[in-house]
């Protein structure tokens, strides 16, 4: 167990690139973030039942008009309020039935607390332009560039549209 987390710990400071990371997609699949190497990747930590929940059709049109650049994907997580209390099954459903989300989501996660996936612990220690540290709530935003590197964080208050995300994306 002691050499399980010492290389844990390894990993994440050491590791510069998102590139080296996988994740299951909300249908079980396994990614490689590697396969977006030379795409700007937006990682969106994401609820249901969330006051920020409408963010969903933002995402969806930034999908749709830069997806040929921009790699969405949506992290569900029940991690602040209890927000987001289903399967992956009816986080799934919910998102296409009222949102048409046809960007990348991926299995449910936790991304604070002590069970914090990995990807969750590499990307709240990165240095950027903005800030380091625990996410305060649920559609806090992390832009990654074409070489998978961190270059912006947005909290949960900044729309998939604003014209700063807009302007680091293109």
């Amino acid at each position: 167990m002691k050499t399980l987390l010492l290389t844990a710990i390894l990993l994440f400071t050491t590791t510069t690139s998102i590139h080296t990371f996988e994740f299951q997609t909300i249908d079980g699949k396994t990614m490689s973030f590697s396969s977006f190497k030379g795409k700007k990747i937006l990682i969106v930590n994401t609820a249901s039942k969330c006051g920020y929940t409408s963010q969903y059709e933002d995402l969806e049109k930034l999908h749709k008009q830069y997806g040929s650049k921009l790699i969405i994907i949506g992290f569900p997580a029940n991690n602040f309020g209890g927000q987001e209390p289903g399967s992956n099954s009816d986080i799934n459903s919910f998102c296409k039935k009222n949102y048409g989300v046809s960007f990348i989501m991926a299995s449910k996660v936790s991304v604070k607390g002590s069970d914090m996936i990995p990807l969750f612990k590499w990307l709240t220690t990165q240095e950027n332009s903005d800030f380091t540290g625990d996410i305060r709530w649920n559609f806090e935003k992390f832009l990654i560039d074409e070489n998978g590197k961190l270059i912006h964080r947005y909290r949960s208050g900044t729309n998939p549209l604003d014209k700063d995300l807009l302007n680091a994306i293109k």
